[in-house]
């Protein structure tokens, strides 16, 4: 079974994607930017805040799909600069707390040039 998800709330995709797509028990999240859905804006500039910002947007997809952080057993990590990584993981760490998930972190590209920080991820929620 798949589903594809279009979660009110989260800011809407750029392209032509899904929020979410649920395969069988797995809940897979499309990457998220800094996207503030409260002013319709990226929030730009700041790793901590934009890191926030991610992370709450993947809160709210993976809640509008029936799941919620600690069921995320993967997560990639994009970064405009390595060097931000410890000011994004100390973020990073509030979230997921004892819930840990498996992580890749990476330097890349962004998508939008003034982003500084992208993650997807991938969540285990068998289906009742």
């Amino acid at each position: 079974m798949i589903e594809r998800f279009h979660i009110p709330g989260a800011p809407a995709p750029a392209g032509p994607y899904s929020h979410a797509v649920r395969a069988g028990d797995f809940i897979y999240v499309s990457g998220q930017g800094s996207f503030n859905t409260e002013t319709g804006q990226f929030d730009l500039g700041d790793i901590r805040n934009e890191t926030r910002i991610v992370i709450t947007n993947i809160q709210k997809i993976l809640e509008g799909a029936g799941a919620s952080l600690s069921d995320v057993v993967k997560c990639s990590v994009f970064l405009k600069d390595v060097a931000e990584f410890s000011a994004m993981n100390e973020v990073y760490g509030e979230f997921f707390g004892a819930a840990k998930p498996a992580r890749t972190t990476v330097q890349a590209v962004m998508p939008n040039p003034e982003m500084r920080v992208e993650i997807d991820c991938v969540a285990y929620k068998p289906l009742a």
